[in-house]
């Protein structure tokens, strides 16, 4: 009757849940071997200063990081990220907010605008001396940030005041963060923009250093929050609502157009990726061939062009394949078929000679494989067909002298086919002419000797 009581039940699923909890509190606690607040102050003070050390570290840093991306080296932009110093100053904005402390927020600003200044005029000087000006992919990669970018520093950042706050720091969770979060290459990039007067690169990467450095920010004043610093007073209720409006400002100005940046880059992903299937499922035509395609994505009219060689397409066919893209989503794009004439100014004639001449050296290539493939073959049975050659000469003079009244002999392996199995089966076919009827003992000791002198087990004796 207990079981079923409801009070008893009660009490039972509240144990559970309270088990539950506790052990998710015990395994989840930032608790555990947490640094005083003066340690934590002390250690992430160090590296706000920029001077000396930091200064000269920053600015061989950002030559190491110029170089790699200017030589397209992924090793050297991660070496250089890993000696970069332009953590102390961001991870200082956020302690700074956290525990109310406008000074270390002040001194964190300065040096970290003097970091930022410094590394540009470092860049575009190496930028504007190199005598590489091409814009390589890890360059490229730095000038379109999206949301991810901001997601990515957000986290990293939690990582870093977590280990940062421990009594024994966890030596290799830093150098990941500045890894992850990649706060040098997007600087470096942005010198990289005004040496070369691109204002668009520029743009486009030192808003990726703005979205790392207050993600960073912000990830740190909420660790700090969580872990419940004691916090100052500041100096007049307006300086606290100034400071609290900025920092909900910076996070709008990171937040919305990285998100819209994002949401763009995966429409056109999507596009791209459609227009592949369609092209692939949709553009197998005969006597004609799709050499060429492109996906042009756009916010407001995205097109795909197809280049074929072959015979004309006719307007149905190409008004079919357009009511056929709905169905790969692409409802919205305008289909553009060039035909390959040369009188067509807008039809890339290197383009479809280099494809045509790969075309043609692939279907080469595979034939000369197919036809090395097939003399390998015959060599191999020409040489087993020339080891499996039988002695006839031998083997009859050998016959002559175990039944002198041989006349005719002749012997050679054969495939057999029964009326049942589709596989074919080997027997040594022997025929030969006596002058005499012989008894079924002589014949047994012809075959013996057939198959100790031959090697086979399958004898097939023909005797007239």
């Amino acid at each position: 009757m207990l079981v079923n009581d409801p009070n008893l039940r009660r009490t039972k699923r509240s144990d559970t849940i309270a088990q539950i909890g506790t052990f998710l509190r015990e395994r989840f606690s930032l608790e555990e071997d947490k640094d005083d607040q003066d340690g934590v102050v002390q250690s992430i003070s160090r590296g706000i200063e920029f001077r000396g050390i930091n200064l000269w570290t920053l600015i061989f840093a950002i030559f190491i990081a110029s170089i790699g991306l200017n030589v397209n080296s992924t090793a050297v932009i991660i070496g250089a990220m890993l000696i970069s110093p332009l953590m102390g100053p961001i991870m200082g904005i956020g302690l700074g907010v956290g525990i109310n402390d406008l000074a270390m927020i002040l001194q964190s600003l300065k040096n970290l605008s003097i970091a930022v200044v410094i590394s540009l005029i470092t860049s575009t000087v190496y930028f504007l001396i190199s005598p590489l000006h091409i814009a390589q992919s890890e360059l490229l990669a730095r000038t379109s940030p999206t949301v991810w970018d901001a997601f990515i520093a957000f986290f990293g950042g939690l990582a870093g005041i977590v280990a940062g706050s421990r009594r024994e720091k966890i030596t290799n969770v830093i150098p990941g963060v500045a890894i992850a979060t990649a706060l040098m290459p997007p600087i470096c990039t942005a010198g990289y923009g005004l040496s070369i007067g691109n204002l668009y690169y520029f743009a486009g990467a030192f808003y990726l250093f703005l979205i790392n450095s207050v993600c960073i920010s912000l990830a740190t004043f909420l660790i700090v929050r969580f872990l419940d610093y004691h916090q100052k007073e500041y100096p007049t209720p307006e300086v606290e609502r100034r400071v609290r409006h900025t920092i909900w400002v910076a996070v709008l100005i990171v937040v919305v157009p990285s998100t819209y940046l994002g949401y763009q880059i995966v429409r056109k992903t999507i596009f791209e990726q459609s227009a592949k299937r369609f092209v692939t499922n949709e553009c197998n035509f005969q006597f004609r061939q799709v050499i060429k395609y492109d996906a042009h994505f756009s916010r407001k009219q995205s097109r795909l062009e197809l280049t074929l060689v072959g015979e004309p397409l006719p307007k149905d066919s190409i008004n079919l394949l357009t009511s056929k893209m709905v169905a790969y989503g692409l409802n919205d794009a305008q289909l553009v078929v060039r035909q390959g004439t040369f009188k067509d100014a807008a039809v890339d004639v290197d383009a479809i000679t280099n494809s045509v001449t790969d075309q043609v050296v692939r279907y080469n290539q595979a034939s000369i494989a197919v036809k090395d493939q097939t003399i390998d073959s015959l060599r191999r049975y020409i040489e087993q067909t020339q080891s499996d050659q039988l002695p006839i000469p031998d083997l009859r003079n050998e016959l002559k002298t175990l039944m002198p009244d041989v006349r005719t002999f002749t012997a050679a392996r054969s495939l057999v086919m029964s009326g049942n199995s589709q596989k074919p089966d080997t027997v040594m076919l022997v025929y030969a002419r006596f002058s005499r009827r012989h008894t079924a003992a002589e014949r047994k000791r012809i075959e013996n000797w057939l198959q100790t002198r031959t090697k086979s087990k399958r004898i097939k004796l023909l005797i007239e």
